[in-house]
């Protein structure tokens, strides 16, 4: 049971991560395929996937974002509380029931890239395409690495749970 709940934690943020993808991608494709780019555009739509690549795939999923889902995914699994587990996309996330600090981090955050991406709407192509190609690239890196921690997980190798609340925090959350 433990791996069920951690897998329902994991695939809703993996199924979030994935509606945005599919989104992004006509718009990140549709100047390739309207050859609607200079070659400086396209230098820099190559550039900034590789970016991306490294910056929000690497360095802020792989490394930060998608280690603590994980972790928070199988921790709920072994202590599921059935408002946590109803709640498993912003537990995983940790809105919720997390040290104040992280709670911070990922409400500013999650507030911040809705700001963002209200803005790059509002770009015109190609810019909106340059940067939405960088953007999947990143989310399907995350993706991946998601999965990846996620099977080790079921292997018997999760990431150690991180960011839960200290007992005296637990009262408020």
């Amino acid at each position: 049971m433990p791996a069920v709940v951690a897998t329902w934690g994991v695939a809703l943020v993996v199924l979030l991560l994935t509606q945005a993808v599919v989104r992004l991608l006509p718009y990140a494709l549709e100047v390739w395929r309207d050859d609607a780019m200079s070659l400086p555009q396209q230098a820099l739509f190559v550039g900034f996937v590789l970016f991306n690549a490294y910056a929000e795939g690497y360095r802020g999923f792989q490394k930060r974002f998608s280690p603590r889902v994980v972790a928070r995914a199988f921790h709920l699994g072994q202590n599921p509380k059935p408002l946590h587990v109803l709640l498993a996309l912003p537990y995983c996330m940790s809105l919720f029931h997390a040290q104040r600090r992280q709670k911070i981090v990922g409400w500013v955050f999650s507030i911040a890239l809705i700001g963002v991406i209200a803005l790059v709407r509002q770009l015109p192509q190609p810019w909106r395409g340059i940067v939405d190609g960088g953007v999947v690239v990143g989310l399907l890196w995350g993706i991946g690495s998601i999965l990846w921690f996620w099977v080790r997980g079921l292997r018997g190798n999760p990431p150690p749970p991180i960011d839960l609340p200290d007992a005296a925090e637990t009262v408020a959350t």
